[in-house]
């Protein structure tokens, strides 16, 4: 049987646990470290496919919970799988949707599952392993996420329990999602169909021990990758992302899921060993005027920009540093025109891609120490609090 995915590191970062490699999928390769743009209902928001493409993303995520709603993850399946679904030839990582699954009020965790409804239309849905990984492979991704159970946070007596309880529960579920994953490709085998990569989901809290307990667990199972949940804010993560990929095969691509929202972060996580990273963020934030330069942060609402005539970055090379400036798109936002959240999310997505992509150029030529100082400094110096 073809194997679904391959990883070969090509350059280590000396002292530290970063490294530069390819992730070859059946839809192509990824350079990594690399940022996965977020298309969680099969769309990055705002952007186009070729807009994706051409701003230089390797890939995208997309939410099994979101397409299970809408519109039916078989609808996905006879339109190609999502790659032809969405008309896009790239790599594609599909999560399992657990975390979303799990924050639903009113949601019932059990041994066997979850069980919730539709924050659509409060239809009920019950989600085991087995589901979610016959679900996953409608989607047709390249790369799936085993489904876990992402709560328990906090550093309490309270918290301390429920990360255990949920840790076990995502280590009971993996094997399951490992069984029918197996069978699920064999099918694929049969019919001569591309096959399917797991990545086991490393879960625990806010609890050194767990973590690595956790690692452990993932680590003595043949998991084509592994994924990192429940990280969200990268300075606070670090001891814990730490414990983890010191015990993670160092062969197998690590996936950071959720993470990225500051530029610190990816700093951070590419020093630690990650390979890949999703979110949100870049494309929220721009929806709502928060546009990032290499001077900081800043809000294109605020009054002086409606005669501020230079491009959002002057360093930039997107198509909306190239071709608009910071009084259009104060103009567009305050005319409350679509036009501007797209030429936002262009430019922010766009940014962090080539962020991620100059930070794996310094990790391979050995200046990644003097460029995150530099980068760093100036970016924070000068960042809007307002």
């Amino acid at each position: 049987m073809r194997k679904a995915l391959e990883f070969e590191i090509q350059s280590r970062l000396p002292g530290t646990m970063a490294r530069t490699g390819v992730i070859k999928t059946p839809h192509g390769e990824i350079r990594t470290p690399a940022f996965i743009g977020a298309a969680t209902k099969a769309t990055v928001k705002t952007l186009t496919n070729a807009e994706i493409t051409e701003l230089g993303a390797q890939g995208v995520l997309v939410n099994t919970y979101h397409l299970l709603l809408q519109p039916g993850t078989e609808v996905v399946r006879e339109g190609g799988r999502v790659s032809g679904f969405m008309g896009l030839d790239l790599p594609t990582f599909s999560d399992s949707g657990g975390f979303q699954i799990m924050s639903l009020p009113g949601a019932k965790i059990r041994e066997n599952g979850a069980e919730f409804r539709s924050h659509i239309d409060g239809r009920r849905f019950e989600m085991t392993p087995e589901s979610s990984m016959q679900a996953q492979h409608q989607i047709g991704a390249d790369i799936h996420m085993a489904f876990d159970c992402p709560i328990g946070y906090g550093e309490t007596d309270t918290a301390r329990a429920n990360a255990e309880k949920t840790m076990q529960l995502t280590h009971n579920w993996a094997g399951r999602c490992m069984t029918e994953h197996a069978r699920l490709n064999k099918e694929h085998h049969a019919t001569g169909e591309k096959p399917q990569a797991l990545f086991g989901v490393v879960q625990g809290g806010e609890f050194e021990d767990l973590r690595a307990t956790s690692a452990q667990f993932f680590a003595e199972r043949d998991f084509d990758g592994y994924g990192i949940g429940g990280m969200y804010v990268a300075e606070k993560s670090r001891p814990y992302v730490e414990i983890v990929n010191k015990i993670l095969p160092e062969n197998k691509p690590r996936h950071w899921l959720g993470m990225g929202a500051e530029p610190v972060d990816f700093f951070v996580g590419v020093e630690l060993g990650i390979d890949t990273f999703d979110c949100v963020a870049p494309t929220r934030q721009a929806r709502n005027g928060a546009l990032y330069t290499r001077d900081g942060r800043i809000n294109i609402n605020n009054a002086r920009f409606k005669t501020d005539f230079a491009p959002v970055d002057a360093e930039c090379g997107c198509y909306t540093c190239q071709n608009h400036s910071r009084a259009y798109l104060a103009h567009l936002f305050r005319a409350d025109e679509t036009t501007g959240k797209v030429l936002a999310s262009i430019h922010n997505e766009y940014f962090v891609v080539q962020l991620v992509d100059e930070i794996r150029r310094t990790v391979k030529n050995g200046t990644f120490a003097e460029m995150r100082e530099h980068w760093l400094a100036r970016y924070y110096n000068t960042s809007e609090t307002n």
